[in-house]
């Protein structure tokens, strides 16, 4: 999600402690960007991070659910005790 400059906005009202404010403000200023900038990244970095998340997760459980080839076509040349044997000398 990239902050497109045509994109439709919408005015949000938002209730936030004044030290978090005050802080935010700095750091939006040392980045020297708005503090309306400073947000929308940050939330948009968040949404980023949450929908990576998940989209990743659904993939990986996709390649575990089909599962992987080996090469053996299902099939076990070994069992338990074969790989647990100890080889005598």
């Amino acid at each position: 999600m990239r902050s497109d400059l045509k994109a439709e906005r919408q005015n949000v009202t938002l209730s936030l402690p004044k030290e978090l404010i005050t802080k935010s403000k700095v750091m939006a200023a040392q980045k020297d960007m708005s503090l309306s900038a400073f947000l929308r990244a940050a939330l948009e970095n968040k949404v980023r991070e949450e929908t990576g998340y998940e989209s990743a997760r659904e993939r990986q459980a996709g390649l575990l659910e089909k599962g992987f080839d080996f090469g053996t076509k299902g099939q076990v040349g070994f069992n338990r005790d074969d790989l647990h044997a100890r080889r005598k000398k």
